[in-house]
């Protein structure tokens, strides 16, 4: 789940997770990994939301972790999260509600976000799934999405700083003629949902730019949009869509510094 970009309440201090905690977050991300593997083999045409949600919410209890996402409460929305999954389809970007109505349909995009709290500490992970056959357009925003967070994953190294993660979403979606939503951002996790710092996906001067340490794990998630990176609220208050219609993609891992290079967590 994304950390809105204008929250005044971020914390500003940067937690470095322990070899023993980077051990406990990667059992958290193996179950993210798990439920969004799941997920990916039930989506076809005619699949509702719902169905998704069913089965991700059924795996993390039987895997004795808490859904992270369900109940959350966010101050500007007024209300929690009802779901275990956001469910983001098409034009919509991130924090769609699972619904018995909304039905797939050959050609559609799914974004799937999950959040799981595991012996004392999160994972994160988000994917976009095709919905059987879809436009080569569509395909390739997809594409260079999955592309911005995998070089945005090369940058974590130590020594380096946020922008070198941040500058390399915005560089390459940039250069391949899309643009990154700027209202919601990554963000630092572990023994909460949303830790210092924030990521957004662009290098923006009014955020501090802290350099990369071993033990930092950030939540990377690039969304990129096919026109307009212009965004609002559904009536939900908690889906944001693009504002011209035009297509989103979404992926998300959580990643930690250490002396070898980049470690993915929510991987299988």
């Amino acid at each position: 789940m994304t950390r809105t970009f204008l929250s005044k309440t971020a914390p500003r201090i940067i937690v470095r997770k322990s070899p023993s905690e980077l051990a406990k977050m990667r059992e958290s991300g193996r179950c993210v990994a798990r439920v969004l593997a799941a997920v990916r083999s039930l989506v076809a045409p005619g699949v509702s939301t719902m169905d998704l949600e069913v089965v991700a919410d059924k795996m993390i209890r039987e895997a004795g972790a808490k859904a992270a996402f369900k109940g959350y409460y966010v101050p500007a929305v007024g209300k929690r999260f009802p779901a275990a999954l956001c469910t983001s389809v098409n034009e919509e970007i991130v924090h769609g509600i699972p619904s018995k109505k909304r039905i797939l349909k050959e050609g559609d995009i799914v974004k799937v976000d999950c959040g799981v709290l595991l012996d004392g500490y999160y994972g994160d992970s988000a994917t976009t799934i095709a919905v059987g056959e879809i436009a080569p357009a569509t395909e390739r925003l997809m594409k260079i999405t999955r592309e911005a967070l995998d070089l945005a994953i090369d940058q974590m190294v130590d020594g380096r700083r946020l922008f070198d993660v941040c500058g390399a979403v915005q560089k390459h979606v940039e250069a391949s003629g899309y643009a990154v939503v700027r209202e919601f951002v990554g963000h630092g996790i572990g023994k909460q949902l949303h830790e210092a710092p924030q990521v957004p996906n662009y290098i923006d001067p009014k955020i501090r730019n802290p350099r990369l340490r071993e033990g930092i794990v950030l939540a990377i998630e690039p969304m990129v949009v096919a026109g307009s990176p212009a965004t609002r609220l559904l009536s939900d208050r908690w889906t944001a869509v693009t504002e011209d219609g035009s297509n989103a993609a979404h992926f998300e891992h959580c990643v930690a510094v250490t002396d070898n290079g980049p470690w993915i967590l929510t991987e299988v």
